[in-house]
């Protein structure tokens, strides 16, 4: 009986070999056919057969290196580049033997800029229209905080043509739940396309304890601050590889955590300051439109917003305030100029070993714009909303540590006037999706061996999401159609490649939406519509004041939108709703035709954030917002 059952196995089995033969044959296809990328000779024998060795990938012989610079919490008018009055002689160093683009844009705040730059798609596009941090990400596809494989970063797509790929600084799009020396590792740098990456994973850190990492392992802080740290690294992946292989290009991702809080940077750059500010936040407006008019990186007739209602007039404020408020500054820009400090020790080193000429450098003056995040008073500590506790309180503790602000004894921010002050000539902040004074940043191109033109202005509309298709160009690099065998969504971003050498060439970047956590707005061709919602800062107090507790849960329908002709009006002074009801009806239902695009629904934001409506797993039940957010700025 066993037999008889063995035998029709045996025959079904010769039968389904049969029908599969009998199907490879039909369709042309090779039971044993070697891998299709094989061009040698398989036979029976190694005498009838032939070996054969694909040819390394190689990168064009003299390819340039690339290295994409990107600050942190910078507003466009705070680096003496591009008419601040925080001295950056290395950024004017290149903008003056380079290009400065002064209508290039970012996503108003760092994970969704990063993520977008890293991948030339829009941030929700590639899952990261909140953040990678548990709080700030949604279940939801264009939420979730996780990077698609289908979407390859720059790294990636450098390093299968030719390039060494080195990372330093932040990184900010790896999952709080990955970011162990457990992993899993797939989300890591190293996991996209990066050969070797020293820094952190959050989105903030301590700078003289940072939450390090190098490839893929936690690693101990050498008490050094963390800008130091990271330029003697970069220098140090670039010099071995430049002995073991001095005809290979690299690419370089240099992302300090600088300037975002903490502000800490040794006495020495913050005491050079001193006296610098006092005389306030209005006069500084005033000096850097100025300097802004004469360098060309502002229109002639530029005339600066109203002051903020809620920023004080300097005049009005007392000795105590302005002493206090005037140090948060001097911290600020010391901090500001160390950065610029620790870029030149780079620069430097390119120099030295005779490859800066044959480098592409893009350096991006802040992912975002001024923070908002010190408040009205500037902030010594992490914790500023605490139940109870009034403005006056808080100034009278910043008073009594003022000498403490840049130590790293505090986690400073400075507050809110300043963030204004150095977002000339723009209103508004960070985060602040709506506005230019959140989307707008200086950008620098620098490249002797492909501009012609040396200190050139460039006023086309550029988007954070160019930056990968523009690299791409200039190197001559096609975009994969996959990476490692996984298929590849299209880039989205455009190539402004052509605008290098031809200063009035058009923008090809015609429509662009801005989405951060309720704020929203709409570019189309010089047209601009958009609505503020609500803010993080409002919200914070709603749920420490239950006075304001209506701020909460507010109803996206009833935002009131604002429309501004950017062409003509380029830092938002004179609102148009009412007088071309039909231009904002129009861009109204463009913005939501791409966010059904770009995966941008459901509309999430702060109030959900705050209020934990989010990201709702075991691992995050009965946890707090602020014992998560403290997790995602360890």
């Amino acid at each position: 009986m066993e037999d008889i059952k063995y035998n029709r196995i045996i025959r079904s089995s010769q039968k389904g070999l049969l029908i599969t033969a009998l199907i490879a044959a039909q369709f042309g296809f090779s039971q044993n056919k070697p891998d299709s990328d094989f061009k040698g000779v398989i036979g029976k024998t190694l005498a009838d057969s032939k070996e054969y060795w694909p040819a390394p990938v190689t990168a064009p012989k003299g390819a340039p290196n690339v290295v994409w610079i990107v600050l942190d919490d910078v507003g466009y008018g705070a680096s003496s580049a591009f008419g601040g009055l925080i001295d950056t002689p290395v950024l004017e160093s290149l903008a003056n033997n380079g290009l400065r683009y002064t209508n290039f844009h970012t996503t108003a705040i760092c994970a969704p800029t990063r993520s977008a730059l890293l991948t030339g798609s829009n941030s929700h596009k590639v899952h990261v229209g909140g953040f990678s941090h548990t709080i700030m990400s949604a279940g939801f596809p264009g939420w979730d905080g996780r990077l698609p494989s289908k979407n390859g970063t720059v790294a990636e797509i450098l390093r299968d043509k030719g390039y060494n790929t080195f990372g330093v600084g932040k990184y900010g799009v790896t999952p709080d739940e990955d970011a162990t020396d457990a992993g899993p590792f797939d989300r890591w740098p190293t996991g996209k396309g990066f050969e070797h990456f020293f820094g952190f994973l959050g989105s903030a850190t301590d700078q003289y304890k940072p939450d390090l990492i190098e490839d893929q392992a936690h690693v101990t802080p050498d008490g050094r601050h963390l800008s130091e740290q990271i330029t003697d690294k970069a220098i140090s992946y670039i010099t071995r590889q430049h002995k073991a292989a001095p005809e290979k290009p690299f690419f370089l991702y240099y992302s300090p955590a600088a300037v975002h809080a903490p502000h800490q940077v040794a006495t020495k750059w913050s005491d050079a300051y001193k006296g610098k500010f006092d005389d306030g936040w209005d006069a500084y407006r005033e000096k850097t439109l100025a300097n802004q008019k004469r360098l060309g990186v502002v229109p002639a007739n530029a005339v600066l917003p109203e002051r903020n209602s809620i920023i004080a007039d300097w005049k009005k404020l007392t000795p105590d305030q302005k002493k206090v408020y005037s140090r948060f500054m001097e911290v600020y820009a010391g901090y500001l100029t160390y950065t610029d400090y620790e870029i030149g020790r780079l620069v430097n080193y390119l120099k030295e070993s005779n490859q800066l000429e044959n480098t592409l450098v893009f350096v991006l003056i802040g992912d975002n714009g001024a923070s908002k995040e010190g408040t009205l008073q500037g902030a010594v500590d992490r914790q500023t909303y605490v139940a109870g506790v009034t403005d006056e309180q808080v100034f009278q503790n910043n008073l009594k540590r003022i000498g403490e602000i840049g130590t790293p004894q505090t986690y400073g921010n400075y507050p809110l006037g300043w963030a204004q002050a150095t977002n000339t000539p723009f209103k508004s902040w960070k985060q602040d999706a709506n506005s230019e004074g959140g989307t707008h940043n200086p950008l620098i191109v620098y490249y002797p061996k492909g501009i012609k033109e040396k200190g050139g202005i460039r006023t086309q509309y550029s988007h954070v999401i160019d930056i990968l298709p523009t690299t791409l160009d200039i190197l001559g690099v096609k975009a994969p159609e996959s990476i490692r065998e996984i298929k590849q969504d299209t880039i989205q971003g455009y190539s402004f490649y052509n605008s290098l050498n031809d200063a009035k060439v058009a923008s090809s970047h015609k429509i662009q939406h801005y989405y951060i956590f309720g704020a929203r707005s709409i570019y189309n061709d010089g047209w601009k519509a958009g609505t503020a919602h609500q803010s993080s800062i409002d919200v914070k107090e709603a749920l420490v004041d239950k006075t304001k507790a209506g701020v909460l849960n507010a109803d996206f329908d009833k935002d009131v939108w604002e429309l501004y002709n950017i062409n003509e009006d380029f830092n938002e002074r004179k609102d148009l709703a009412k007088k071309y009801p039909e231009k904002l009806a129009e861009l109204k239902k463009l913005f939501d035709q791409q966010a059904k695009k770009n995966n941008l629904y459901p509309l999430i934001d702060w109030s959900d954030v705050y209020q934990r409506k989010i990201h709702q797993t075991p691992a995050t039940e009965g946890k707090s917002a602020q014992e998560l957010l403290t997790k995602a700025n360890k």
